[in-house]
């Protein structure tokens, strides 16, 4: 599923499934850079992210794939 993954002003993570109307913060992440691992979402979902390059810059949209609600 498409996934805009976003930091505000404050340096808070989110992620926004568009075809879902959603909108979350990230309330833990499996990697430190984000990229390649598990995040999971205020509301209990967990992403799994693709490979990224290092210091890729936010917001982007990438192709994440559901673990669970």
């Amino acid at each position: 599923m498409k996934v805009m993954i976003r930091r505000d002003n404050a340096g808070v993570l989110s992620a926004y499934v568009p075809k879902k109307d959603l909108e979350e913060p990230i309330v833990s992440q499996e990697k430190p850079d984000l990229w390649g691992g598990m995040v999971t979402l205020a509301n209990g979902w967990q992403l799994a992210l693709p490979e990224m390059a290092e210091g890729t810059t936010l917001p982007i949209t990438v192709e994440a794939r559901k673990v669970s609600d």
